[in-house]
């Protein structure tokens, strides 16, 4: 049986690792190729896109894949909505494996938001020096005129480009992160709002933490829908379950 990853995310990884020592699949997982030095899991690796969902169903149909497990990240809509269509159309059995998504707690001041636009549209009345998780994509929505006296310490594992914001520090970085070093990281650059998506997952979430503890808000850009009809695991464990009980041959 061979069986497509779409990944680039930690548990994409991991179930890669799992299927690994199966001597009756073949397992190729695909990176989008958005970082410069991606993490590589075990078995087959390709990198770069499909072409928009008819690419994506000719590669399956190609390299006879039997089945197609979605392990993106929870904001990659495009290539989600696509691998929905291209397995549609060469009749492959599709998973959606997603990490849950955080809940806020007592104590916590989130701001849900709809998009990156949005999120841009409240910060003017929340804080003045902004810490900006969401990764280098999509930055242009922080470089509008009216947010020009606003302060942004962008956090990414590669260097931005632009558009992005007027006024910025960048911090080249990698999680996991630890609870002391986000505390200490909103002390030092006096970080009065945090702007974050919801990806959910332990690796990031000790900002939320150090941002409760701080009484600092955060605006939450809540995650896209996975395609109707399409099945969700929230583990590799599941992942791999699903697989053993799929109808692909």
């Amino acid at each position: 049986m061979h069986v497509l990853i779409l990944g680039g995310t930690t548990e994409a990884r991991r179930l890669a690792e799992l299927l690994a020592g199966d001597a009756g699949l073949r397992v190729t997982s695909s990176l989008a190729g958005r970082v410069a030095a991606p993490r590589l899991p075990p078995g087959e690796v390709r990198v770069g896109g499909f072409g928009g969902a008819e690419g994506m169903a000719a590669w399956l149909r190609e390299h006879r894949v039997d089945a197609l497990i979605d392990a993106t990240h929870p904001f990659a809509k495009a290539i989600s909505f696509n691998a929905a269509s291209a397995a549609a159309t060469a009749h492959v059995p599709l998973l959606a494996l997603r990490r849950p998504g955080w809940v806020a707690g007592e104590g916590d001041d989130w701001h849900p938001v709809g998009s990156l636009e949005q999120a841009a549209r409240v910060l003017p009345a929340l804080g003045e020096r902004v810490f900006l998780t969401t990764g280098r994509m999509g930055l242009a929505a922080f470089a509008e005129p009216d947010l020009a006296a606003l302060w942004f310490l962008v956090r990414s594992v590669d260097a931005p480009e632009p558009p992005f914001p007027a006024r910025m520090g960048v911090l080249l970085d990698r999680g996991p992160f630890t609870l002391d070093g986000e505390r200490e990281l909103l002390r030092t650059h006096r970080i009065d709002v945090v702007v974050t998506k919801d990806s959910g997952g332990a690796a990031t979430a000790p900002k939320l933490a150090a941002a409760r503890e701080a009484g600092v808000p955060v605006v939450v850009v809540e995650r896209p829908p996975v395609p109707e009809g399409v099945p969700v695991t929230t583990t590799p464990e599941e992942a791999a379950t699903w697989l053993q009980h799929s109808d692909a041959p």
